[in-house]
């Protein structure tokens, strides 16, 4: 006897819309284009507006007909589900002539028109690592880009509220160009976060341009700045707190050591600032900026620290000592700051107890990753000291560097070390401490 009912549907054809949009919103484009054949519903799901507000589309430099392809679908994306984007990533990785950085720039000019007109809910925008200043990047086409981003950014400059192009590597006027078009339109701007970290080129003192400071003067509600020492100057944190020390919460410095950092900066500055923005916290990121006196000029005990990234990139000066920043410097910041970064080639100097003494002063340091000759006994030394509750670190990342090609010894007393306080790490702590032979 034949069965005539309908054969059974699976229970994913009864899914409700908000549970397969949680589900699509973990598939690439390749699987999200094959789950939509599978029916009607899928289909109409997979057209949500919710899928697509957040995209990282990447160029990538080595030549390939999969490399083309991006370019296409970059632009099929925008026409397609642009209107509904509200965060956009741009990766340009490893550009390797001067035809691809042309074709990139004329599909940008494509993408920005048709996002410039038909969206209206981007609110945060991140074009990273441009390099405007490497020769690929001829005049006439570096030119036709920054124009049109600049319009982009002006037509955006109401609804955008994060800006993040660290590494474009620009001149001093171009950079000065494309941050005013997010205030052109009404003469100021409330974006509340911009990252300008390496967006000038190098060498540039940026600091005391007149141009630079009636740029900064146009943003009013600013709480997240990320930028390089070289544009310090008391200058900009006068402008900085008029304008911004009701919102201001996080200023991210990075300072290299081939970025000009020479200028004197008042202390009175930063105190004033500080005041008239008490939520402010300071977060500096030294590169190969490490001597004593250099620091002293950028360190003042009137700025309110948060963090501490000093890092010797494997640079190491017999001149040059770090004890005098343990003992001197650092200690200023016992109450207020929370996390410490410290990559050394100290291979002329041992720091055990300076550092230590360092960690157990600082009351809210809650964050230590050392790369640096130190020897295996100060492991056991500071986690005897977090038992003890005399500090309280919760991260402790540390590369312990030897002299030797064999550190068999070095790792069999970690191992020791380990498992005498196993309760304590295993229980409170995010612990990852290895040897690390430097010859």
């Amino acid at each position: 006897m034949e069965d005539d009912s309908e054969p059974e549907q699976s229970s994913w054809a009864y899914l409700p819309d908000v549970c397969l949009r949680h589900v699509f919103h973990w598939l690439d484009d390749r699987d999200r284009s094959r789950a939509a054949l599978v029916c009607k519903k899928w289909s109409c799901t997979m057209d949500s507006g919710s899928l697509w507000r957040c995209r990282t589309i990447t160029f990538y430099g080595q030549p390939s007909r999969a490399r083309t392809l991006e370019f296409q679908s970059a632009l099929w994306y925008t026409k397609k589900f642009g209107k509904y984007l509200k965060h956009l990533e741009i990766k340009l990785s490893n550009p390797y002539n001067t035809p691809f950085i042309k074709k990139f720039q004329v599909i940008m000019r494509g993408l920005l028109s048709h996002l410039g007109k038909c969206n209206s809910h981007l609110v945060s925008l991140s074009i990273k690592y441009l390099e405007l200043d490497c020769l690929i990047w001829k005049n006439v086409v570096r030119a036709q880009f920054i124009k049109n981003l600049a319009a982009f950014l002006k037509r955006m400059s109401k609804q955008l509220d994060y800006l993040n192009l660290k590494g474009a590597r620009i001149t001093l006027e171009e950079g000065c160009e494309l941050l005013n078009s997010l205030s052109s339109l009404t003469n100021r701007s409330f974006i509340s976060e911009i990252n300008i970290e390496d967006f000038f080129s190098l060498h540039l003192s940026v600091y005391s341009s007149a141009l630079f400071h009636q740029t900064m003067s146009k943003f009013h509600r600013l709480t997240i700045l990320t930028f390089n020492y070289n544009c310090i100057s008391d200058e900009l944190l006068d402008i900085l707190r008029e304008h911004s020390s009701h919102s201001l919460c996080t200023l991210n410095i990075k300072c290299h050591i081939h970025d000009p950092h020479g200028q004197m900066v008042s202390g009175t500055s930063w105190a004033n600032l500080a005041k008239r923005a008490p939520k402010l916290n300071v977060n500096f990121f030294f590169e190969r900026v490490m001597k004593h006196d250099h620091l002293a000029r950028i360190l003042l005990v009137e700025i309110p620290v948060r963090s501490v990234s000093l890092r010797s990139c494997y640079f190491s000066d017999p001149d040059w000592t770090m004890r005098p920043t343990l003992t001197n410097l650092l200690p200023a910041y016992w109450h207020g700051l929370q996390k410490l970064t410290l990559e050394l080639n100290n291979d002329h100097e041992f720091l055990d107890n300076e550092l230590l003494q360092l960690i157990l002063s600082c009351k809210r340091l809650l964050f230590l990753k050392v790369w640096a000759f130190l020897s295996v006994s100060f492991m056991e030394r500071l986690l005897q000291n977090r038992a003890e509750r005399k500090c309280i670190l919760t991260t402790i990342k540390v590369r312990i560097y030897t002299a030797q090609d064999d550190s068999t010894e070095e790792e069999r007393l970690l191992a020791d070390i380990y498992r005498k306080f196993k309760y304590l790490i295993d229980s409170e702590l995010n612990y990852f401490v290895i040897t690390y032979p430097m010859v």
